[in-house]
């Protein structure tokens, strides 16, 4: 549905919120935000992983694996459409980041959502190593969404260490993920 001005270039097509593409990698309409686009998807990322929290450690997994893979093809040709490699205005990624992260939280609670929020927004906003590195490796939809599942990654590991430490400080052992 792309148009072609007379100089080549691919138009920009608007948000159509009928179209599933549209609603996916727009993360509902909050990429279109014009201040923190990236920050608004991630925000929309909590309401949905306190649903998949409830589910059991394989459930959530699969239910992951099933929004990236719906990710993959609707960043892939939403940002075809567009003509650009990343858009900012496409923030699936920075849903399915934040849900890999959050993967690693201990219990449901304000404290973890948290913590999780601040640390997957500082890796992929910073983009550290090896966030960057695979920014710069792949493009298309897993390019878009490569880097975040990284930056979400790396959260998981952080709160993962955290969890171990609380759980340990409070005399209970290793942390038990509740996934």
């Amino acid at each position: 549905m792309s148009t072609t001005s007379s100089s080549g270039a691919i138009a920009s097509p608007s948000f159509q919120p009928t179209r599933p593409d549209h609603l996916i990698a727009y993360g509902f309409g909050a990429g279109l935000s014009p201040m923190a686009p990236g920050t608004m998807g991630t925000l929309v990322a909590i309401p949905i992983y306190l649903v998949l929290a409830h589910l059991p450690g394989l459930a959530y997994l699969v239910a992951l694996a099933v929004l990236i893979g719906v990710g993959l093809w609707a960043c892939d040709k939403v940002a075809a459409e567009m003509g650009e490699d990343d858009p900012p205005s496409i923030v699936w990624d920075e849903i399915v980041g934040f849900l890999v992260a959050m993967a690693a939280a201990p219990v449901v609670s304000l404290a973890w959502i948290l913590m999780g929020f601040l640390l997957f927004r500082l890796f992929d906003i910073y983009k550290p190593w090896p966030v960057s590195w695979t920014e710069k490796r792949f493009k298309g939809g897993l390019g878009i969404m490569a880097d975040d599942l990284v930056a979400g990654a790396m959260t998981w590991v952080v709160l993962t260490l955290m969890a171990m430490i609380v759980s340990a400080s409070l005399g209970h052992g290793v942390a038990t993920i509740a996934h």
